[in-house]
C-alpha cells in the first residue's frame, strides 16, 4: 500500500468535507426499505421506513396543520394491553391510561403484522363509520415513533381502498416535540 503525504490546507480541508460529508452516514446507520408486505410480528418499535407507497408521509408540523384545520380524521393504532390470563381470581384489572392527540379515535390493535378476521373486521367497519363510508376522507394513521403499528395499519387502509391516506411517522413522540399536549382517550368499541 503507498501512503501519499499531503501536506497543505487544500488537503486538511478535503479531508475534513469527506469526513463531515460520511459522518451522518455512519450516525443513522443504514436506510430502512419499504416492504412488499405488513412488516414485523414483533418488536413494533424498531425504525420505520420514511416512505409508504400510496400514502402522505406527514411531518409534526403538517399532522398539526390538518389537526388545527379539523382537515382529517386522525386515528392512532397503539395496541391495547391485555388483561393478563394467570390473574389470581378476583383481582380487579384496570385498563392502563392511554394518552393521546384530542380528538383522535383511538383502534387498539389494528396495526399488528397479522390481524384475526375479528380484528380485521373492527379496522374495516370503523373506517367506514368514521369516514362515513367516503373512501376520499382524509384519514391519518399513527401511533409512537418508530412503530410499524401505524405503517401497517396506513397500508391496510391503502389496500381496502381509501385514497387519501395519510402517514404520521412520529406519532405523538412527534405531536409531543412540538409542544401539543395528549389527552385521555378510550378505545373505540369492538
Amino acid at each position: 500500500m503507498r501512503i501519499v503525504r499531503c501536506e497543505g490546507s487544500l488537503f486538511a480541508l478535503l479531508c475534513l468535507i469527506s469526513i463531515c460529508a460520511l459522518a451522518p452516514l455512519a450516525v443513522a446507520g443504514e436506510a430502512v426499505l419499504e416492504p412488499a408486505d405488513y412488516h414485523r410480528t414483533d418488536d413494533y418499535r424498531s425504525p420505520v421506513p420514511l416512505t409508504l407507497q400510496g400514502a402522505t408521509v406527514l411531518t409534526a408540523d403538517e399532522a398539526a396543520d390538518l389537526w388545527n384545520k379539523d382537515g382529517a380524521i386522525f386515528i392512532d393504532v397503539y395496541p391495547r394491553a391485555p388483561k393478563p390470563k394467570n390473574l389470581p381470581a378476583g383481582t380487579y384489572w384496570r385498563d392502563p391510561v392511554y394518552r393521546s392527540i384530542e380528538g383522535a379515535y383511538w383502534l387498539p390493535n389494528v396495526g399488528y403484522g397479522g390481524l384475526s378476521n375479528k380484528v380485521d373486521a373492527y379496522f374495516r367497519t370503523e373506517l367506514e363509520r368514521l369516514t362515513g363510508g367516503d373512501r376520499e376522507k382524509a384519514v391519518v394513521f399513527y401511533c409512537l415513533k418508530d412503530c410499524w403499528m401505524s405503517w401497517n395499519a396506513a397500508k391496510r387502509a391503502l389496500e381496502v381502498g381509501y385514497r387519501n391516506v395519510l402517514w404520521f411517522r412520529d406519532g405523538t413522540d412527534g405531536w409531543q416535540e412540538l409542544g401539543y399536549p395528549l389527552v385521555q382517550v378510550k378505545p373505540e368499541p369492538q
